[in-house]
């Protein structure tokens, strides 16, 4: 099998693998549109005081609402993503058997994340999306090449997304249990990603400073594309840096934690 054929095939597992969970992904629709309601109202009571606040009018906040909420798991951006497998099998030893694979490491639960991501995506995201589209006054493009660039977008917010947290799973090769890196990772990819609120809303230098963080491509750019406020090669561009910065820092990190793979039980 070609190494192309292989990861592909580890995207169609990962796929496949969410899928089995139909009880959890019905859930997790539930309580995205729940959580989707409750912030749409905060924000439109928001923008009722600060009409056209970041930019955004109501329509577009309200848009900006249900993309989060699309996205929350499809990035993985609370947590739930192929690196708590990885910080566990760091933590066991049993990382010694993914090493032994004909396969390169990081290429391996890439392909794995980007499965599990569109699943999520298909799965989990959609419906809230459809409902808040459906039920809310949105700012929604008509033409296909927006919703192209759009897509785009959201492919290279998931590699940065997965490469933000293969740097955070591999920090276990040192500190034996990354539990306190991933609740740090967490609580910054909520804030920084604009998950809370829009990044165009942060004032001054902290606004300044979060959008040029690695999170603002998770959901800021792409909801930007999509509601026409960026240019997609500009766009591109920034994620594009971030995700070729994050996977080499990864490849780097992985090289050096691969020399010393300590087993811890098992």
């Amino acid at each position: 099998m070609g190494a192309g054929r292989l990861y592909a095939a580890v995207a169609a597992g990962g796929f496949r693998r969410y899928a089995t969970y139909r009880a959890a992904t019905a859930a997790g629709v539930f309580t995205n549109t729940v959580f989707g309601l409750i912030l749409v109202y905060t924000y439109l009571a928001l923008w009722d005081v600060r009409p056209h606040l970041g930019g955004y009018d109501r329509g577009q906040a309200v848009t900006y609402v249900w993309l989060g909420q699309a996205f929350l798991s499809t990035l993985a951006i609370g947590g739930g993503g192929v690196e708590d497998e990885l910080l566990e099998r760091i933590r066991t030893g049993d990382i010694a058997i993914d090493l032994y694979r004909p396969a390169d490491l990081q290429l391996w639960w890439l392909a794995a994340d980007l499965g599990r991501a569109l699943f999520q995506l298909l799965g989990r995201g959609v419906v809230p999306f459809v409902f808040g589209a459906l039920f809310f006054p949105v700012a929604l493009p008509t033409d296909a090449l927006t919703w192209t660039a759009f897509l785009g977008a959201v492919l290279l917010a998931m590699l940065v997304s997965f490469g933000i947290r293969f740097l955070v799973a591999l920090s276990a090769f040192w500190l034996m249990d990354g539990t306190g890196v991933v609740q740090m990772a967490w609580l910054g990819g909520i804030f920084c990603s604009g998950m809370l609120l829009p990044l165009n809303v942060f004032p001054g230098a902290l606004g300044e400073v979060v959008r040029a963080l690695p999170w603002s491509s998770l959901l800021q750019a792409p909801a930007d594309v999509l509601l026409g406020r960026a240019a997609p090669p500009g766009t591109y561009a920034f994620q594009g840096a971030w995700a070729v910065a994050l996977l080499a820092a990864g490849r780097l990190v992985q090289t050096a934690a691969t020399r010393r793979v300590v087993v811890q039980g098992g």
